[in-house]
């Protein structure tokens, strides 16, 4: 990929379904990561419903996105500074990046499609953003990196 761009990789599984994502992340000249596309595989049995499957993918991958980049609680003099979202950032529309989801055709039996989807978004974007500039995150949020 082009200097500045990574994609990494993760599975999971919870539930009884399995979970795979694939992120693609740039690094712009500030330093912040911008999360452009995620394609997941979800193995979650047979498929009862797909539009829901992938809705909760979707939405799994924004809720997950939105704490890897922005999830912090600070404390100060022993209060937590955050109280209501002007004060808690979360993941904005605009920021959602294109999702794309896979159901695998299965036929063994129906299993849970809810949290599944959260757990692989943040060590994929991890693995993304160490693919493009060499540097392992171990810390939540995420901090601005340096594009190579």
């Amino acid at each position: 990929m082009p200097t500045g761009k990574g994609r990494g990789i993760a599975v999971g599984e919870a539930f009884n379904t399995f979970v795979a994502q694939v992120a693609e992340v740039s690094i712009d000249e500030s330093g912040q990561v911008h999360v452009d596309r995620v394609v997941c595989a979800v193995d979650c049995g047979t498929p009862i419903n797909p539009d829901v499957i992938t809705a909760q993918m979707e939405g799994g991958i924004g809720f997950g996105l939105g704490a890897v980049l922005y999830g912090a609680i600070t404390l100060k003099d022993g209060h937590v500074e955050q109280d209501n979202f002007n004060s808690y950032r979360v993941l904005r529309m605009n920021e959602m990046p294109k999702v794309e989801v896979h159901i695998v055709p299965s036929t063994e039996a129906p299993t849970g499609v809810g949290e599944p989807g959260v757990a692989p978004l943040g060590p994929a974007v991890a693995n993304a953003i160490f693919a493009a500039t060499g540097k392992r995150i171990h810390v939540l949020p995420f901090p601005k990196t340096e594009a190579t």
